[in-house]
């Protein structure tokens, strides 16, 4: 659905010299998007970092004509916008400092559902990877039928997690290298249809773009920045696969990779991230649920006074009123709900740790003592 903003929101994207951080620092130093393009020359001035240079591109009337003939592509192909600012924007990815100010999508799905896993690795899998990857997201899907499974549409290990999800009717998102106008690789095009009734297909590139190689390194870091974990089924020693666990880490997500023999080629990236303590070992999707601490037993709250802790401070205080009541949050829930980065999350949630009011589970996850 399109809005009388979203022609200045892509027009925002077609700025030659200006990247996403760049974007949003002109969107926030003016107001909204639409004002970068309408607000006068002496208030574009006075932005810093804002050069001369730049404002002459903003200028420049062939932004508008490349955003208009997107804009025309969108509507004439039902596709959604996601601008960083609304709510239906993947709300994982609003704490990655690089994190695309537009998303395009085709599809029924609603990105910020509680449980949103990305499972990644090589185009060249074995029987060994696929089985474990299809037993895995059944299992998932057991405990978790409203689940979403992130992969990248690719050879290998990734169209096998997309079809795993299909096959057990879970929800499931192809983000993608190019832009919408079209479908890489082409043999995928039958799974990718079928994954629009109940998932999606998600890209920030505009139509007309192919999926070139440097294309695929970006698409990584939304496969990571949009999943609360980034599992790494089969990798070789080097691979995109790897890439992406170094986002996810990047990012404060929790990384897992499955294990294999020394001797397995496909298995040396999996093993060395497990190694280097870059990831969790995966040995079974039980493990990995009590990992992401997302086991589903309840234990009945003990109210807690606020009143005992009258040190804390404004940003403590904001934390211990979202743990309050339940059995804990994952601090990328609790990033999102506080609207405070990961980075200065963790900061506050040390100094609650040495207070004792909070104790840190595995996969992230905090709750009162």
């Amino acid at each position: 659905m399109t809005t009388n903003k979203t022609l200045y929101q892509i027009a925002l994207t077609c700025i030659p010299g200006v990247g996403v951080m760049h974007a949003r620092n002109l969107v926030q130093a003016v107001g909204d998007e639409e004002a970068v393009f309408k607000e006068k020359t002496k208030i574009l001035e006075k932005i810093p970092r804002i050069s001369r240079r730049v404002i002459n591109e903003i200028r420049n009337p062939e932004v508008m004509t490349r955003a208009e003939k997107e804009l025309l592509f969108i509507e004439k192909n039902n596709l959604k916008l996601h601008f960083f600012t609304l709510p239906d924007y993947p709300q994982r990815l609003t704490h990655c400092i690089d994190a695309p100010i537009v998303l395009y999508s085709k599809g029924n799905i609603d990105f910020n559902r509680t449980k949103v896993v990305s499972i990644v690795g090589t185009r060249n899998a074995t029987d060994y990877g696929q089985r474990s990857c299809r037993e895995f997201i059944q299992k998932l899907g057991e405990r978790f039928p409203d689940i979403v499974i992130v992969s990248g549409l690719a050879y290998g290990i990734d169209i096998c997690a997309h079809r795993a999800a299909l096959q057990n009717n879970l929800s499931t998102v192809a983000v993608l290298a190019h832009g919408l106008d079209r479908i890489y690789p082409h043999t995928h095009r039958n799974t990718a249809v079928e994954m629009l009734e109940n998932g999606a297909l998600i890209t920030e590139f505009m139509s007309e773009t192919n999926p070139d190689k440097h294309n695929f390194v970006k698409r990584n870091r939304i496969v990571a920045g949009m999943a609360d974990a980034v599992v790494v089924i089969e990798s070789g020693e080097k691979g995109g696969s790897l890439i992406t666990a170094d986002i996810g880490n990047s990012y404060f997500r929790e990384v897992f990779a499955l294990p294999g023999r020394t001797t397995d080629k496909m298995s040396a990236g999996c093993n060395k991230l497990i190694f280097d303590n870059k990831a969790v070992l995966l040995r079974s999707a039980d493990d990995f649920i009590a990992h992401m601490g997302w086991e589903t037993h309840k234990k009945i709250a003990q109210p807690k006074q606020k009143e005992l802790f009258l040190n804390l401070t404004d940003d403590e205080e904001k934390i211990f009123n979202a743990l309050n009541g339940n059995d804990g949050k994952q601090v990328n829930t609790l990033a999102i709900e506080l609207n405070t980065p990961v980075a200065e999350l963790f900061f506050t949630l040390l100094e609650l740790e040495m207070k004792n009011i909070i104790q840190a589970l595995p996969g992230g996850v905090y709750k009162l003592l």
